[in-house]
C-alpha cells in the first residue's frame, strides 16, 4: 500500500496538477488552445521525439514495440465494434464508441506519465532513473503508432462523409515528430556527435518543456468540454478504456514475451484515457461530438485513480 500510495503521489497527482492549471487558467483568460497545440505537436514533440531517438540505441524489442501498438488496434476496435452492436448504437455514435476504446492518450498524458513514473520511486531512487530511457523510447514508438492510426484508421472509421484514405494519409503526412524519428534514425550511424553541437542543448531543454506544455494544453483543452452526465454510454466506453485497455495490452505482453521495463512501459501507456483527437476528429467529420467529448472527458477524470493502480501493477508483475 505505501508503494502504491507512493506512485499516486509522485507520478500522478503532479499530472493532474498540470492540468488542473491549465483547466483554471483557461476559465480566467480563454486561452487560444489551438496555437499552444501547435507549438506542442510543431515543436515540443518533435524535439522531444528526435533527443531520445538520438540517444537510445534501436534494438529489436523496440522495434517489436511498433508490432504491439499495431496489433493492439484491432483488438480494441473487435471489443469496440462487439458493444456496438449489443448496444444497438446508431451508426455515427458507434463509430465514435469504437475509436475511443482503440486510441488513447499516448503524447500529453502518455508520455507525461511514463517521465514521472520512472523519475521516481519505486522505479528510480538516489536520484538516478536507470530505465527512463529505454521506457521513453518505448513510449514514442507507441505515439507513432497511436498518432498514425488516429489520423488514418480513426478518421476512415468516424463515420464523417467524404472521408477517405487519401484524406488520412495527408494527415499523417502533416505530422512532424514522424519526420523527427527518421531524421534521428538517419543520423544516428553518421560519424558526427549532434550532442556536442550548439543544438543539442536547445534540443534539451525543449524536451524538458514537454510534459508541462502538453498537461496545461490538456487542461485547456478538457476547459472547453461540455458534459452531459445523464448519457450513459460513454461510461461503458470509459470502462472498457480504462481496464479492457490494461487487459488486452497485458495478454499481448505475454503473447510478445515482453519483460523488465518494456513490458512495464507498454502496460502503463494502455492504462491512459482516450485521446483528446477523437473528439477532435468527431467535430471535424460530423461525427457524434458528444459522445466523444464525454468520454474523453470522463476517462481522463477516472483515469486519475485507474492509473495509478496499473502502474503499481506493472511494478509487481514486470
Amino acid at each position: 500500500m505505501e508503494i502504491l500510495i507512493g506512485i499516486t503521489l509522485n507520478s500522478i497527482v503532479p499530472i493532474f496538477i498540470m492540468i488542473l492549471l491549465g483547466y483554471a487558467l483557461d476559465k480566467k483568460f480563454a486561452l487560444d488552445v489551438n496555437t499552444l497545440t501547435k507549438v506542442y505537436f510543431y515543436i515540443f514533440m518533435p524535439a522531444f521525439s528526435f533527443a531520445n531517438i538520438y540517444t537510445t540505441e534501436i534494438s529489436l524489442d523496440l522495434l517489436k514495440i511498433i508490432l504491439f501498438a499495431v496489433a493492439l488496434l484491432p483488438i480494441n476496435f473487435v471489443i469496440g465494434a462487439m458493444f456496438v452492436k449489443l448496444l444497438k448504437l446508431p451508426y455515427k455514435t458507434g463509430k465514435a464508441f469504437e475509436n475511443t476504446l482503440m486510441f488513447y492518450n499516448s503524447g500529453n498524458i502518455g508520455v507525461s506519465l511514463i517521465i514521472l513514473v520512472y523519475s521516481n520511486p519505486p522505479f528510480a531512487s538516489g536520484g538516478s532513473a536507470p530505465y527512463l530511457e529505454t521506457a521513453l523510447s518505448a513510449q514514442i514508438m507507441t505515439f507513432l503508432v497511436q498518432n498514425l492510426g488516429v489520423n488514418t484508421i480513426g478518421l476512415i472509421n468516424s463515420g464523417g462523409e467524404g472521408i477517405n484514405l487519401k484524406t488520412g494519409a495527408l494527415y499523417v503526412l502533416k505530422m512532424p515528430a514522424l519526420y523527427a524519428v527518421a531524421l534521428a534514425v538517419l543520423l544516428k550511424p553518421v560519424p558526427y556527435d549532434l550532442t556536442a553541437t550548439p543544438i543539442w542543448p536547445a534540443m534539451v531543454n525543449l524536451r524538458n518543456g514537454l510534459v508541462c506544455t502538453a498537461l496545461v494544453t490538456l487542461g485547456i483543452q478538457l476547459s472547453r468540454a461540455k458534459v452531459n452526465l445523464k448519457l450513459a454510454t460513454p461510461y461503458i466506453a470509459v470502462f472498457f478504456r480504462l481496464v479492457g485497455g490494461p487487459a488486452a495490452a497485458f495478454l499481448l505482453i505475454r503473447l510478445f514475451g515482453f519483460t523488465g521495463v518494456l513490458a512495464q512501459a507498454v502496460f502503463i501507456a494502455s492504462s491512459t484515457p482516450t485521446a483528446v483527437n477523437t473528439a477532435l476528429l468527431n467535430q471535424e467529420c460530423r461525427g457524434d461530438t458528444d459522445f466523444a467529448v464525454q468520454t474523453v472527458t470522463m476517462s481522463t477524470v477516472f483515469s486519475a485513480v485507474t492509473m495509478s493502480i496499473v502502474v503499481y501493477l506493472a511494478y509487481l508483475i514486470f
